[in-house]
């Protein structure tokens, strides 16, 4: 049996979704039906597209409903959410519209998949720094009771969206002509990107922080159940394509080593631990260790997993550890993970044509 599919939105999060689609074989009719605000062809994920205008009847027949995330005036799901689920299709949304809303699962299929309930029709997946935090804190919190996050991220350019991407790409050659006066819109990002970090996601609350910042506040504390947990978050963009990472501090209720973590993270699904000595290091020492970069995203067996590295004591702090991390932040960070929250809902037989 084949599931019908809707994806609303044709941005760099719903090429992947498609493409994820295909890779993983997802039990579908293909190809799924595709809309946004007006009709056109789009090369998405490789393939041409007749794009629909979105109405009431892109959602007739649907089984599941993927939001791809900003599409519209008012967001995709804002406008739709009722349309799709009155047709009777399950919805999972990449967007921030509905995730903190407390009748509505926030959902990172490895953490917290038992917080969707067999009537829940719609679904939120997290902010795409907020859920690789997510999966590193939860099996040392279960564990070991984390007490307090500081984290800073290191957040690439497609994290905005294809004009990020764009004005990085843009800025490059100018920027190597002269570092003066280099073009930028501030409506994208607020400064020139290339060459440069801009410590300023989304925009800024009374209190200083960034709505950013918050998201990774408020959204780690629903994810995991407990609002005790304190995360002190700082977002920056930097010039990266895409990959999202983030150095994390950690304090814990009880004591937990380095390699007691390595271990315990290297065990977790989704997670794939870099941190051991480097293979012939060309200095001549036995303390060089790999860890992951934006780069290793690229590799296929890697691309899909969130990469731990640098795991270290904190001496400063009773219990205390250090780590750095870095995920595919149109991946993991948005399509896959949409895609493994229907799939689960499929294991469990909530979701079937």
């Amino acid at each position: 049996m084949a599931l019908e599919v809707t994806v609303v939105g044709v941005g760099m999060v719903g090429d992947r979704i498609i493409s994820i689609l295909r890779e993983r074989e997802f039990p579908m009719n293909w190809p799924p039906t595709v809309c946004a605000t007006r009709e056109r062809k789009e090369e998405l994920a490789g393939e041409t597209f007749l794009v629909e205008e979105t109405t009431e009847e892109s959602f007739q027949g649907a089984d599941v409903v993927f939001f791809a995330g900003r599409e519209g005036a008012k967001g995709a799901s804002v406008m739709w959410r009722e349309t799709a689920e009155e047709a009777g299709a399950i919805c999972v949304d990449n967007g921030s519209d509905f995730r903190m809303d407390p009748s509505v699962p926030l959902v990172v299929p490895e953490v917290n998949m038992d917080s969707v309930g067999p009537d829940d029709m719609f679904i939120s997946s997290p902010n795409c720094s907020t859920i690789p935090l997510a999966m590193i804190l939860t099996p040392l919190h279960r564990e070991f009771e984390v007490r307090r996050v500081v984290v800073s991220t290191y957040q690439s350019v497609s994290g905005w969206g294809v004009r990020a991407n764009e004005e990085l790409m843009n800025q490059i050659p100018q920027a190597l002509e002269s570092m003066d006066d280099i073009p930028y819109d501030p409506k994208v990002l607020a400064r020139p990107i290339v060459f440069n970090y801009i410590p300023h996601i989304d925009r800024f609350l009374e209190d200083g922080y960034t709505k950013e910042e918050m998201k990774m506040v408020h959204e780690t504390h629903k994810i995991m159940g407990d609002d005790s947990i304190q995360v002190s978050p700082t977002t920056v963009r930097v010039p990266v394509p895409i990959g999202h990472g983030e150095s994390v501090n950690i304090e814990t209720g009880s004591p937990v080593s380095a390699d007691e973590a390595r271990e315990m993270l290297s065990e977790f699904p989704g997670i794939a631990v870099m941190d051991e000595p480097y293979p012939d290091n060309p200095r001549g020492d036995d303390l060089e260790r790999t860890y992951p970069t934006a780069l290793d995203l690229r590799k296929p067996e890697l691309r899909d997993e969130v990469l731990v590295g640098r795991i270290r004591d904190d001496p400063t702090v009773e219990n205390g550890l250090n780590l750095w991390c870095v995920s595919d932040n149109l991946r993991k960070g948005a399509a896959l993970n949409v895609i493994q929250i229907a799939e689960a809902l499929m294991e469990r037989g909530t979701l079937s044509p």
